[in-house]
């Protein structure tokens, strides 16, 4: 009969050491498994005091609507308030953290956030980041959720249109210096990525493009009425369409690319290797045809040759050259008042040495 084997032995040999094993007599230490540790977000801080945030907007007209919280009647803001300095600015560094509205899918971003005065800090409706490439708001609303206009202003201030994407921004009454260029991107890049910047130096003027539309919306608010390293009060507006056909082109080529790109997220990998194959190989192939002159311009070029080295040979005074000059001027010239028989036989007559005419041939023309 088998007997069951003895485990108290090797019970009684077992320390108690949970991180402990033995296996026929030998020790082995078994590691406790590492836990990775869930990075907790912070909570947003609180910019501003509650009760200190005028969260009224500024009198840019004559008539305030009680419904959308907006004046009328009024295309252009306040030259005065437009002089007056922002009391507050948006660190990114510390004043971004988790909301209530990080909870709910689709939160836009909160305007009192990047204008660096919200109040309500982790309990606010509104989102306290930076917007990235990956949040895709409507053409119609911008990434604070407020609604976009048909047109432009008549100061290219405000929220901007819905019929073009605008990444540019306008800065003004900045200061010229000799590295004015970097103090804007040191200044503009907190707000996100920044395609290029052109500046301006005799006009004070500098144009900034981010390489997305939300970044450039919240770097407008974020910048408004700040200052760059000297006093200056910045005044900033969208940028009108570049007239410059190589700037319109380029853009043209970024939305085809970016159009391409999202076509490929939702396609497989295998597909977009293959067409990425065939492409590159035709490519090659047409780089190849025309470095070795075979696709039909060797047989144009001889022909070409051949058609001049005739003319060369033949000369224009020969006899047969002058008989085709003039067939082609006699079937080039419009009808007259004598028909195609009569011009053949005055023809058969001038090719001969001088011979008279014949009355047979007036009788002939008489008898038409």
């Amino acid at each position: 009969m088998n007997s069951k084997p003895d485990l108290t032995d090797q019970h009684d040999q077992y320390n108690g050491n949970k991180n402990d094993d033995r296996i026929n007599g030998e020790l082995f230490q078994i590691k406790p498994s590492k836990k990775t540790k869930k990075k907790k977000l912070r909570p947003a801080r609180i910019q501003k005091e509650p009760g200190t945030v005028d969260d009224q907007p500024p009198q840019t007209g004559t008539v305030f609507n009680i419904w959308y919280l907006k004046w009328s009647g009024g295309d252009k803001e306040d030259g005065m308030y437009n002089q007056r300095k922002a009391d507050s600015r948006c660190v990114i560094s510390t004043d971004s953290g988790y909301t209530k509205a990080n909870e709910v899918p689709g939160s836009y971003i909160c305007l009192y956030f990047a204008r660096g005065m919200c109040s309500r800090g982790k309990n606010c409706d509104y989102l306290h980041r930076l917007p990235t490439e990956y949040d895709i708001y409507s053409q119609n609303v911008d990434c604070f959720g407020r609604d976009k206009f048909a047109d432009y202003r008549d100061d290219m201030g405000g929220v901007g249109s819905f019929l073009r994407q605008t990444r540019t921004l306008y800065v003004g009454r900045i200061n010229s210096s000799d590295n004015v260029e970097d103090v804007i991107s040191r200044h503009f890049q907190e707000w996100g990525k920044i395609e290029r910047i052109r500046v301006l130096n005799n006009r004070g003027v500098a144009f900034v493009t981010y390489a997305n539309e939300a970044n450039s919306q919240f770097a407008k608010e974020a910048m408004a009425h700040q200052s760059l390293d000297n006093n200056e009060i910045l005044n900033l507006r969208w940028a009108t369409e570049d007239p410059n056909p190589l700037a319109q082109a380029r853009e043209k080529r970024r939305i085809e690319e970016q159009a391409a790109d999202a076509i490929r997220k939702f396609l497989p990998k295998e597909l977009i290797n293959e067409v990425e194959t065939t492409r590159l190989s035709s490519k090659r192939k047409k780089i190849s045809r025309e470095d070795r002159n075979l696709d039909g311009n060797e047989t144009a070029d001889n022909k070409i040759i051949e058609e001049s080295s005739s003319y060369v040979s033949l000369g224009p005074n020969s006899p047969n050259m002058r008989s085709q000059i003039t067939e082609k001027e006699y079937t080039n010239k419009k009808p007259g008042l004598f028909s195609s028989g009569t011009l053949n036989v005055l023809r058969s007559l001038c090719s001969k040495d001088g011979s008279p005419v014949t009355a047979s041939i007036v009788a002939d023309y008489d008898s038409e």
